[in-house]
């Protein structure tokens, strides 16, 4: 049986190889962040010196990126990539996805939003009927922590504050469990309008469009429908 490890390389591999006809000189990839995408970026290294470059959702992927060679390109000077890799803490049949474990949703969902295509990379345990079994990450600036975290209540959540970190922003992160998240695209229009949310881990009014997920039998690919 494959162990977790080697299912998250399954699936960096899979986006590997369907990124690999589209890499040319002029080719910018979105990479994001988390150890899949660690693996994913590891992987990249085999195309050094044959993309254009590469754009990063956090400091940690830029400086993995740089590491193995690769151009890392600030967003600002880049108008189109063909696509945007990443894993997720938990993707439905919809292809919305909760993201934020690593703390960089923000960063990650403006870098996709600039991508012809999200390919989301994720072993099998990380597909859900429901999206809420895994906490809702909201990034919120600091001085707004109590009045969030009480609309976050009365919308019927648990918010915790994630002890110890602060974003590549500057800013907090809460972690909401006890969701009932029926309706994801509207609960994340809900929680991003909240005064003093930067934006939320949910992914979906815009999620992926690809989903490759690792199985014990190969690859599962989900699309978009």
């Amino acid at each position: 049986m494959l162990t977790q490890q080697e299912l998250k390389q399954q699936a960096a591999d899979a986006a590997l190889a369907l990124i690999e006809p589209l890499v040319g000189p002029d080719v910018i990839i979105g990479v994001g962040t988390g150890s899949t995408a660690d693996l994913f970026i590891d992987g990249l290294a085999r195309f050094q010196g044959r993309l254009g470059g590469t754009v990063a959702s956090s400091e940690r992927s830029a400086a993995r990126l740089a590491s193995h060679g690769l151009k890392v390109l600030d967003l600002n000077d880049v108008t189109t990539m063909p696509v945007y890799v990443d894993g997720a803490d938990e993707i439905d049949g919809h292809l919305h996805m909760i993201k934020g474990g690593g703390a960089a949703h923000t960063r990650e969902k403006i870098v996709a939003s600039v991508a012809e295509q999200f390919v989301c990379i994720a072993d099998e345990s990380k597909l859900v009927e429901r999206l809420g079994r895994f906490p809702l990450p909201v990034e919120v600036i600091p001085m707004a922590r109590e009045s969030v975290a009480r609309s976050l209540v009365a919308l019927g959540g648990q918010p915790k504050l994630r002890e110890g970190v602060t974003t590549d922003n500057g800013n907090i992160i809460l972690d909401v469990s006890g969701l009932q998240i029926d309706d994801a695209p509207n609960l994340e229009l809900i929680v991003n309008n909240l005064a003093g949310v930067v934006t939320c881990g949910l992914f979906a009014r815009v999620g992926a469009h690809i989903a490759l997920l690792a199985t014990q039998n190969g690859i599962r690919r989900l699309e978009r429908s």
